[in-house]
Protein backbone atom coordinates (compact mmCIF):
# COMPACT_ATOMS: atom_id res chain seq x y z
CA UNK A 1 0.00 0.00 0.00
CA UNK A 2 1.38 3.36 -0.87
CA UNK A 3 1.96 6.28 1.46
CA UNK A 4 -0.87 8.26 -0.30
CA UNK A 5 -3.32 5.62 0.74
CA UNK A 6 -2.15 4.79 4.01
CA UNK A 7 -3.15 8.32 4.74
CA UNK A 8 -6.10 8.35 2.82
CA UNK A 9 -6.95 5.63 5.19
CA UNK A 10 -6.09 7.41 8.80
CA UNK A 11 -7.26 10.59 7.56
CA UNK A 12 -10.80 10.04 6.34
CA UNK A 13 -12.17 8.50 9.47
CA UNK A 14 -9.95 10.65 11.83
CA UNK A 15 -11.69 13.78 9.84
CA UNK A 16 -15.39 12.16 10.75
CA UNK A 17 -13.96 11.24 14.37
CA UNK A 18 -13.78 15.32 14.90
CA UNK A 19 -16.84 16.35 12.72
CA UNK A 20 -19.14 16.30 15.65
CA UNK A 21 -17.18 18.37 17.94
CA UNK A 22 -16.88 20.88 15.40
CA UNK A 23 -20.11 21.28 14.85
CA UNK A 24 -20.69 21.23 18.61
CA UNK A 25 -18.46 24.16 19.13
CA UNK A 26 -19.25 26.24 16.45
CA UNK A 27 -20.29 29.64 17.84
CA UNK A 28 -19.13 29.02 21.11
CA UNK A 29 -17.06 31.24 23.35
CA UNK A 30 -13.89 29.97 24.63
CA UNK A 31 -11.46 32.04 27.25
CA UNK A 32 -8.11 30.95 26.58
CA UNK A 33 -5.10 31.99 29.02
CA UNK A 34 -1.84 31.54 28.32
CA UNK A 35 0.85 31.84 30.91
CA UNK A 36 3.65 34.29 30.00
CA UNK A 37 6.58 30.53 30.29
CA UNK A 38 4.31 29.66 27.55
CA UNK A 39 5.48 32.42 25.01
CA UNK A 40 8.82 32.90 26.82
CA UNK A 41 9.42 28.98 25.61
CA UNK A 42 9.05 30.03 22.39
CA UNK A 43 5.11 28.15 22.46
CA UNK A 44 3.77 31.37 20.67
CA UNK A 45 4.01 30.99 17.06
CA UNK A 46 2.26 27.45 16.87
CA UNK A 47 -0.39 28.11 19.81
CA UNK A 48 -0.97 31.44 17.14
CA UNK A 49 -1.89 29.18 14.41
CA UNK A 50 -3.96 26.41 16.55
CA UNK A 51 -6.01 29.51 18.04
CA UNK A 52 -6.56 30.35 14.36
CA UNK A 53 -8.02 27.23 13.30
CA UNK A 54 -9.90 27.05 16.03
CA UNK A 55 -11.51 30.20 15.67
CA UNK A 56 -11.75 29.41 11.47
CA UNK A 57 -13.94 26.76 12.34
CA UNK A 58 -16.70 29.01 14.44
CA UNK A 59 -15.72 29.25 18.26
CA UNK A 60 -15.58 32.87 19.78
CA UNK A 61 -11.77 33.34 21.68
CA UNK A 62 -11.36 35.26 24.03
CA UNK A 63 -7.40 35.13 24.60
CA UNK A 64 -6.24 36.32 27.70
CA UNK A 65 -1.75 36.57 28.08
CA UNK A 66 0.37 36.34 31.35
CA UNK A 67 3.84 37.81 31.65
CA UNK A 68 5.64 37.17 34.69
CA UNK A 69 8.61 36.02 33.71
CA UNK A 70 8.55 38.64 31.11
CA UNK A 71 7.99 41.46 33.46
CA UNK A 72 10.90 39.69 36.06
CA UNK A 73 13.17 39.45 33.20
CA UNK A 74 12.60 43.60 33.08
CA UNK A 75 13.06 44.28 36.59
CA UNK A 76 16.29 42.47 37.24
CA UNK A 77 17.66 44.13 34.48
CA UNK A 78 16.82 47.39 36.01
CA UNK A 79 18.48 45.97 39.34
CA UNK A 80 14.84 44.77 41.02
CA UNK A 81 14.25 41.75 42.79
CA UNK A 82 10.46 40.08 41.67
CA UNK A 83 8.26 40.59 45.56
CA UNK A 84 5.52 38.50 45.90
CA UNK A 85 3.06 38.06 49.09
CA UNK A 86 -0.03 35.05 49.14
CA UNK A 87 0.53 34.92 45.89
CA UNK A 88 0.52 37.97 44.30
CA UNK A 89 2.65 40.52 42.74
CA UNK A 90 3.78 43.17 45.02
CA UNK A 91 3.51 45.98 41.78
CA UNK A 92 5.79 49.06 43.06
CA UNK A 93 6.51 51.97 40.39
CA UNK A 94 9.23 50.06 38.76
CA UNK A 95 7.46 46.79 38.59
CA UNK A 96 4.48 49.11 37.21
CA UNK A 97 6.39 50.41 34.20
CA UNK A 98 8.24 46.99 33.25
CA UNK A 99 4.66 45.47 33.68
CA UNK A 100 3.39 48.18 31.22
CA UNK A 101 6.64 47.46 28.59
CA UNK A 102 6.21 43.54 29.13
CA UNK A 103 2.32 43.86 27.95
CA UNK A 104 3.30 46.34 25.34
CA UNK A 105 5.56 44.11 23.76
CA UNK A 106 3.60 41.24 24.30
CA UNK A 107 0.43 42.57 22.83
CA UNK A 108 3.38 43.30 19.40
CA UNK A 109 4.26 40.07 19.62
CA UNK A 110 0.79 38.38 19.71
CA UNK A 111 -0.76 40.31 17.15
CA UNK A 112 2.18 39.83 14.42
CA UNK A 113 2.04 35.98 15.18
CA UNK A 114 -1.72 36.53 13.98
CA UNK A 115 -1.27 37.97 10.98
CA UNK A 116 0.90 35.30 9.64
CA UNK A 117 -0.17 34.64 6.29
CA UNK A 118 3.03 32.38 4.72
CA UNK A 119 1.55 29.87 1.87
CA UNK A 120 1.78 26.28 2.90
CA UNK A 121 1.42 26.83 6.31
CA UNK A 122 -1.59 26.65 8.55
CA UNK A 123 -2.03 30.53 8.67
CA UNK A 124 -2.10 30.60 5.26
CA UNK A 125 -5.30 32.57 4.03
CA UNK A 126 -6.14 33.04 7.41
CA UNK A 127 -7.63 36.71 8.12
CA UNK A 128 -7.69 36.95 12.19
CA UNK A 129 -8.47 40.38 13.15
CA UNK A 130 -7.11 40.94 16.58
CA UNK A 131 -8.90 43.45 19.05
CA UNK A 132 -7.71 44.90 22.43
CA UNK A 133 -9.38 47.64 24.32
CA UNK A 134 -9.95 48.36 28.05
CA UNK A 135 -12.59 45.76 28.73
CA UNK A 136 -11.41 45.52 32.33
CA UNK A 137 -12.51 47.97 35.18
CA UNK A 138 -10.26 47.44 38.46
CA UNK A 139 -9.59 48.16 41.98
CA UNK A 140 -6.13 47.79 44.34
CA UNK A 141 -5.69 44.72 45.89
CA UNK A 142 -4.78 46.83 48.85
CA UNK A 143 -3.33 46.24 52.06
CA UNK A 144 -3.24 42.40 53.02
CA UNK A 145 -2.09 41.02 56.77
CA UNK A 146 0.33 44.13 56.73
CA UNK A 147 1.09 43.88 53.40
CA UNK A 148 0.69 47.16 50.71
CA UNK A 149 0.11 45.46 47.38
CA UNK A 150 0.36 48.84 45.87
CA UNK A 151 -0.45 49.04 42.37
CA UNK A 152 -1.85 45.51 42.37
CA UNK A 153 -5.11 44.76 41.29
CA UNK A 154 -8.29 42.77 41.46
CA UNK A 155 -11.05 42.92 38.87
CA UNK A 156 -13.96 44.99 40.15
CA UNK A 157 -16.06 44.68 36.57
CA UNK A 158 -15.75 43.04 32.69
CA UNK A 159 -17.17 45.23 30.15
CA UNK A 160 -19.50 42.28 28.85
CA UNK A 161 -21.49 44.54 26.24
CA UNK A 162 -17.92 45.55 24.41
CA UNK A 163 -16.34 42.09 24.29
CA UNK A 164 -19.41 40.77 23.24
CA UNK A 165 -19.45 42.92 20.60
CA UNK A 166 -16.39 42.62 19.26
CA UNK A 167 -16.58 38.97 19.21
CA UNK A 168 -19.96 39.40 16.84
CA UNK A 169 -17.50 41.06 14.38
CA UNK A 170 -15.53 37.67 14.35
CA UNK A 171 -12.37 39.27 16.02
CA UNK A 172 -10.40 38.13 18.54
CA UNK A 173 -10.61 39.64 21.84
CA UNK A 174 -7.04 39.80 23.50
CA UNK A 175 -6.59 40.92 27.14
CA UNK A 176 -3.86 41.59 28.96
CA UNK A 177 -3.60 41.54 32.95
CA UNK A 178 -4.20 44.91 33.25
CA UNK A 179 -7.27 47.15 34.60
CA UNK A 180 -8.18 50.88 34.96
CA UNK A 181 -9.90 52.37 38.14
CA UNK A 182 -12.91 55.14 36.57
CA UNK A 183 -10.03 57.71 37.59
CA UNK A 184 -7.70 56.41 35.23
CA UNK A 185 -4.99 54.44 37.19
CA UNK A 186 -3.27 51.43 36.25
CA UNK A 187 -3.37 48.05 38.24
CA UNK A 188 -1.11 44.99 37.40
CA UNK A 189 -3.53 41.69 37.82
CA UNK A 190 -2.93 38.33 37.29
CA UNK A 191 -3.77 36.34 34.00
CA UNK A 192 -5.46 34.00 35.91
CA UNK A 193 -7.80 36.14 37.54
CA UNK A 194 -8.73 37.94 34.39
CA UNK A 195 -9.73 34.95 32.35
CA UNK A 196 -11.44 33.36 35.12
CA UNK A 197 -13.45 36.87 35.91
CA UNK A 198 -13.74 37.36 31.83
CA UNK A 199 -15.36 33.72 30.83
CA UNK A 200 -17.81 33.84 34.34
CA UNK A 201 -18.94 37.13 33.02
CA UNK A 202 -19.51 35.72 29.50
CA UNK A 203 -20.58 32.28 30.95
CA UNK A 204 -18.55 30.75 28.21
CA UNK A 205 -18.77 27.55 27.30
CA UNK A 206 -14.88 26.38 28.26
CA UNK A 207 -11.63 28.26 30.50
CA UNK A 208 -8.73 27.00 28.99
CA UNK A 209 -5.06 27.68 30.84
CA UNK A 210 -2.25 26.69 28.76
CA UNK A 211 0.13 26.13 31.81
CA UNK A 212 3.39 25.32 32.93
CA UNK A 213 1.93 21.51 34.47
CA UNK A 214 0.46 18.64 32.64
CA UNK A 215 -2.94 18.47 34.20
CA UNK A 216 -4.12 17.16 38.10
CA UNK A 217 -3.33 13.82 39.25
CA UNK A 218 -6.11 13.04 42.57
CA UNK A 219 -3.98 9.99 43.56
CA UNK A 220 -0.58 11.15 43.43
CA UNK A 221 0.64 8.52 45.88
CA UNK A 222 -0.35 5.86 43.22
CA UNK A 223 2.09 5.27 40.64
CA UNK A 224 1.03 7.24 37.34
CA UNK A 225 1.01 4.85 34.54
CA UNK A 226 1.70 5.81 30.65
CA UNK A 227 -1.89 5.64 29.76
CA UNK A 228 -3.66 7.78 32.64
CA UNK A 229 -0.85 10.19 34.66
CA UNK A 230 -3.40 12.77 35.45
CA UNK A 231 -7.27 12.56 35.82
CA UNK A 232 -8.29 14.39 32.26
CA UNK A 233 -11.75 14.54 33.55
CA UNK A 234 -12.42 15.94 37.79
CA UNK A 235 -15.94 16.24 38.96
CA UNK A 236 -16.44 19.60 40.24
CA UNK A 237 -16.92 18.17 44.08
CA UNK A 238 -13.53 15.91 43.48
CA UNK A 239 -11.99 19.31 43.14
CA UNK A 240 -13.20 20.77 45.49
CA UNK A 241 -12.26 18.60 47.90
CA UNK A 242 -8.78 18.12 46.47
CA UNK A 243 -8.14 22.03 47.14
CA UNK A 244 -9.75 22.18 50.61
CA UNK A 245 -6.95 19.29 51.56
CA UNK A 246 -4.04 21.13 49.64
CA UNK A 247 -1.96 24.56 51.18
CA UNK A 248 -2.58 27.17 50.21
CA UNK A 249 -1.18 27.75 46.44
CA UNK A 250 1.21 30.31 45.88
CA UNK A 251 3.45 29.40 42.98
CA UNK A 252 2.32 28.32 38.96
CA UNK A 253 3.62 25.08 39.47
CA UNK A 254 1.80 24.01 42.80
CA UNK A 255 -0.83 21.97 42.36
CA UNK A 256 -3.78 24.24 43.12
CA UNK A 257 -2.81 27.34 41.33
CA UNK A 258 -4.65 26.99 38.41
CA UNK A 259 -7.62 24.77 40.03
CA UNK A 260 -8.56 27.00 41.99
CA UNK A 261 -9.74 29.17 39.22
CA UNK A 262 -11.27 26.03 37.54
CA UNK A 263 -13.14 25.51 40.36
CA UNK A 264 -14.18 29.12 41.34
CA UNK A 265 -15.30 29.38 37.33
CA UNK A 266 -17.35 26.18 36.79
CA UNK A 267 -19.11 27.16 40.52
CA UNK A 268 -20.35 30.15 38.99
CA UNK A 269 -21.63 28.69 35.95
CA UNK A 270 -18.76 28.22 33.24
CA UNK A 271 -19.65 24.40 31.78
CA UNK A 272 -15.72 23.41 31.11
CA UNK A 273 -12.48 24.44 32.41
CA UNK A 274 -9.40 22.72 31.86
CA UNK A 275 -5.27 23.03 32.56
CA UNK A 276 -3.14 22.02 29.50
CA UNK A 277 0.26 21.60 29.35
CA UNK A 278 1.47 24.02 26.82
CA UNK A 279 4.91 21.50 26.24
CA UNK A 280 2.47 19.36 24.41
CA UNK A 281 2.39 20.42 20.43
CA UNK A 282 -1.11 20.81 19.50
CA UNK A 283 -2.24 20.49 23.05
CA UNK A 284 -5.47 22.82 22.53
CA UNK A 285 -6.24 20.90 19.57
CA UNK A 286 -6.21 17.69 21.40
CA UNK A 287 -7.89 18.99 24.16
CA UNK A 288 -10.93 20.38 22.33
CA UNK A 289 -11.11 17.90 19.51
CA UNK A 290 -9.86 14.66 21.29
CA UNK A 291 -12.18 12.71 23.16
CA UNK A 292 -10.23 12.26 26.44
CA UNK A 293 -8.05 14.99 25.76
CA UNK A 294 -4.73 15.81 26.73
CA UNK A 295 -4.69 17.90 30.09
CA UNK A 296 -7.47 18.06 33.12
CA UNK A 297 -11.17 19.05 32.46
CA UNK A 298 -13.13 20.31 36.00
CA UNK A 299 -16.88 20.29 34.89
CA UNK A 300 -19.88 20.28 36.81
CA UNK A 301 -21.56 17.48 36.38
CA UNK A 302 -20.55 14.09 34.30
CA UNK A 303 -20.68 15.14 30.57
CA UNK A 304 -21.11 11.63 29.61
CA UNK A 305 -24.70 11.57 28.95
CA UNK A 306 -25.96 8.12 30.36
CA UNK A 307 -30.10 8.35 28.92
CA UNK A 308 -32.45 6.06 26.67
CA UNK A 309 -32.07 6.85 23.09
CA UNK A 310 -34.17 8.82 20.95
CA UNK A 311 -35.09 8.68 16.63
CA UNK A 312 -32.14 11.67 16.68
CA UNK A 313 -29.39 8.61 18.05
CA UNK A 314 -30.46 6.23 15.27
CA UNK A 315 -27.59 7.09 13.31
CA UNK A 316 -24.90 6.92 16.60
CA UNK A 317 -26.21 4.13 17.01
CA UNK A 318 -25.27 2.50 13.67
CA UNK A 319 -22.07 3.86 13.32
CA UNK A 320 -21.09 2.73 16.47
CA UNK A 321 -21.69 -0.66 16.40
CA UNK A 322 -21.06 -1.60 12.78
CA UNK A 323 -17.22 -2.53 12.62
CA UNK A 324 -18.56 -4.69 15.52
CA UNK A 325 -20.91 -6.39 13.30
CA UNK A 326 -18.67 -6.22 10.49
CA UNK A 327 -15.81 -8.68 12.29
CA UNK A 328 -18.69 -11.19 13.90
CA UNK A 329 -19.31 -9.72 17.38
CA UNK A 330 -22.69 -8.49 17.27
CA UNK A 331 -25.74 -9.55 14.80
CA UNK A 332 -25.96 -7.74 11.92
CA UNK A 333 -28.82 -4.71 12.92
CA UNK A 334 -30.73 -2.51 9.67
CA UNK A 335 -31.81 0.92 10.08
CA UNK A 336 -35.00 0.05 9.95
CA UNK A 337 -34.82 -2.05 12.45
CA UNK A 338 -32.89 0.15 14.94
CA UNK A 339 -35.63 2.78 14.05
CA UNK A 340 -38.73 -0.08 15.17
CA UNK A 341 -36.65 -0.48 18.46
CA UNK A 342 -34.79 2.55 19.00
CA UNK A 343 -37.13 2.88 22.57
CA UNK A 344 -35.92 -0.34 23.69
CA UNK A 345 -32.11 1.43 23.59
CA UNK A 346 -30.08 2.87 26.64
CA UNK A 347 -26.59 4.86 25.05
CA UNK A 348 -23.69 6.72 26.58
CA UNK A 349 -23.22 10.17 24.83
CA UNK A 350 -20.66 12.51 25.13
CA UNK A 351 -20.14 15.93 23.37
CA UNK A 352 -23.07 14.70 20.60
CA UNK A 353 -20.93 11.65 19.97
CA UNK A 354 -22.58 8.39 20.94
CA UNK A 355 -20.04 6.08 22.67
CA UNK A 356 -22.12 3.02 24.38
CA UNK A 357 -24.91 1.76 23.62
CA UNK A 358 -27.31 -1.62 24.48
CA UNK A 359 -31.25 -2.86 23.76
CA UNK A 360 -33.39 -3.91 26.07
CA UNK A 361 -36.65 -6.66 24.83
CA UNK A 362 -38.48 -7.41 27.03
CA UNK A 363 -40.24 -10.82 27.34
CA UNK A 364 -43.12 -10.39 30.11
CA UNK A 365 -44.94 -13.38 29.76
CA UNK A 366 -41.48 -15.50 30.90
CA UNK A 367 -40.50 -12.11 33.51
CA UNK A 368 -37.52 -11.84 31.26
CA UNK A 369 -35.84 -9.57 29.15
CA UNK A 370 -32.75 -9.77 26.09
CA UNK A 371 -29.79 -6.92 26.61
CA UNK A 372 -28.79 -7.14 23.49
CA UNK A 373 -26.25 -4.62 21.21
CA UNK A 374 -24.07 -4.09 24.16
CA UNK A 375 -21.51 -2.07 22.50
CA UNK A 376 -18.34 -0.23 24.01
CA UNK A 377 -16.57 2.15 21.33
CA UNK A 378 -12.78 1.24 21.40
CA UNK A 379 -12.16 4.36 22.32
CA UNK A 380 -13.39 4.25 25.78
CA UNK A 381 -13.12 0.97 26.42
CA UNK A 382 -11.84 0.07 30.14
CA UNK A 383 -13.03 3.51 31.40
CA UNK A 384 -16.63 1.79 33.15
CA UNK A 385 -18.87 2.56 30.00
CA UNK A 386 -19.97 -0.79 30.00
CA UNK A 387 -20.90 -1.19 33.71
CA UNK A 388 -22.80 1.93 33.69
CA UNK A 389 -24.86 0.81 30.56
CA UNK A 390 -25.48 -2.44 32.34
CA UNK A 391 -26.33 -1.09 35.76
CA UNK A 392 -29.13 1.57 33.38
CA UNK A 393 -30.46 -1.50 31.97
CA UNK A 394 -30.79 -3.72 34.71
CA UNK A 395 -32.68 -0.42 36.22
CA UNK A 396 -35.00 -0.68 33.26
CA UNK A 397 -35.73 -4.46 33.33
CA UNK A 398 -36.63 -3.88 37.42
CA UNK A 399 -38.89 -1.22 37.12
CA UNK A 400 -41.07 -3.36 34.30
CA UNK A 401 -41.24 -5.87 37.16
CA UNK A 402 -38.91 -8.23 35.23
CA UNK A 403 -37.15 -11.05 37.35
CA UNK A 404 -33.58 -11.40 35.14
CA UNK A 405 -32.26 -9.87 31.84
CA UNK A 406 -30.12 -12.78 29.33
CA UNK A 407 -27.51 -12.27 26.86
CA UNK A 408 -26.85 -14.16 23.90
CA UNK A 409 -22.98 -13.98 22.78
CA UNK A 410 -20.02 -15.68 21.35
CA UNK A 411 -17.15 -13.92 22.26
CA UNK A 412 -17.82 -11.90 25.31
CA UNK A 413 -19.13 -14.47 28.14
CA UNK A 414 -16.28 -13.85 30.46
CA UNK A 415 -17.12 -10.46 30.92
CA UNK A 416 -20.46 -11.11 31.33
CA UNK A 417 -19.83 -13.94 34.10
CA UNK A 418 -17.41 -11.58 36.01
CA UNK A 419 -20.89 -9.89 36.38
CA UNK A 420 -22.91 -12.00 37.43
CA UNK A 421 -24.28 -13.84 34.33
CA UNK A 422 -24.54 -17.83 34.28
CA UNK A 423 -24.42 -20.00 31.74
CA UNK A 424 -27.74 -22.05 31.26
CA UNK A 425 -29.11 -24.12 28.01
CA UNK A 426 -30.62 -22.18 24.76
CA UNK A 427 -33.54 -24.43 26.04
CA UNK A 428 -33.95 -21.90 29.21
CA UNK A 429 -34.94 -19.29 26.51
CA UNK A 430 -38.36 -18.00 26.13
CA UNK A 431 -40.26 -19.99 23.48
CA UNK A 432 -40.90 -16.87 21.57
CA UNK A 433 -36.65 -15.59 21.53
CA UNK A 434 -36.05 -19.73 21.34
CA UNK A 435 -38.09 -19.88 17.65
CA UNK A 436 -35.66 -17.37 16.61
CA UNK A 437 -32.26 -18.80 18.17
CA UNK A 438 -29.65 -18.97 15.24
CA UNK A 439 -28.33 -22.85 16.29
CA UNK A 440 -25.79 -22.65 13.64
CA UNK A 441 -24.35 -19.40 15.48
CA UNK A 442 -24.13 -21.38 18.29
CA UNK A 443 -24.29 -17.77 20.56
CA UNK A 444 -23.99 -19.04 24.35
CA UNK A 445 -27.06 -17.88 26.65
CA UNK A 446 -26.16 -16.12 30.13
CA UNK A 447 -28.91 -14.95 32.63
CA UNK A 448 -28.35 -12.55 35.78
CA UNK A 449 -31.17 -12.80 38.50
CA UNK A 450 -32.38 -9.31 39.49
CA UNK A 451 -31.79 -8.42 42.77
CA UNK A 452 -35.20 -6.65 44.41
Amino acid sequence: MSITSVFNFTFVPWFRSVAPYIHKFRHQTFVVGIAGEAIAAGKLPSLAQDLAMIQSMGVKIVLVHGFRPQVNEQLRAKGHAPKYSHGIRITDEVALDCAQEAAGQLRYEIEAAFSQGLPNTPMADSTVRVISGNFITARPVGIVDGVDFQHSGVVRKVDIAGITKTLDMDAMVLLSPFGFSPTGEAFNLTMEEVATSVAIALQADKLMFLTEIPGIRTRPDEAASEDNPIDTELPLAAAEKMLAELPRPTQPSDVGFYLQHCVKACKQGVERSHIIPYSVDGAILLEVYVHDGIGTMVVDEKLESLREASPDDVGGILQLIEPFEKDGTLVKRGRSEIERDIGNYTIIEHDGVIFACAALYPYPEAKTAEMAALTVSPDVQGQGDGERILKRVEQRARASGLDSIFVLTTRTMHWFIKRGFAPVDPEWLPEARKRKYNWDRKSQVLVKKLST
